[in-house]
């Protein structure tokens, strides 16, 4: 890990305190058996993504929170909010609802060479 990092850094510090936080966690005895058996190596263990760490309920928790956003985007659904502080210029009205939209970066203006 020291040399993956090449030396301490703010790398090095965040794996350690991964790496910590998910052998110790009660709620992972899975991650450390498989440690103290030999199924993980020491290298393996330090390349492991904090997601391959975590004990199987987060996992879990993980896989939903990805399929409701896969959900969301392919659905298009689009988060509307409304306000007053905006005047309709057809009716004049101030009840207005409206949505961020984001733009693609070929309309972005690029810099010249």
């Amino acid at each position: 890990m020291f040399a993956q990092s090449r030396g301490v850094n703010q790398q090095y510090k965040a794996k350690f305190r991964s790496l910590s936080f998910n052998l110790k966690d009660p709620k992972n005895p899975d991650l450390r058996a498989r440690v103290l058996e030999g199924d993980i190596e020491a290298q393996e263990l330090v390349e492991m993504s904090a997601e391959q760490l975590a004990s199987s309920e987060k996992k879990a928790e993980y896989s939903q929170i990805r399929e409701h956003i896969m959900a969301e985007s392919v659905r298009g659904n689009t988060q509307v909010a409304s306000t007053d502080q905006f005047q309709c210029g057809r009716c004049k009205q101030r009840k207005c609802t409206y949505y961020q939209m984001q733009t693609r970066s070929a309309d972005e203006v690029g810099l010249g060479v």
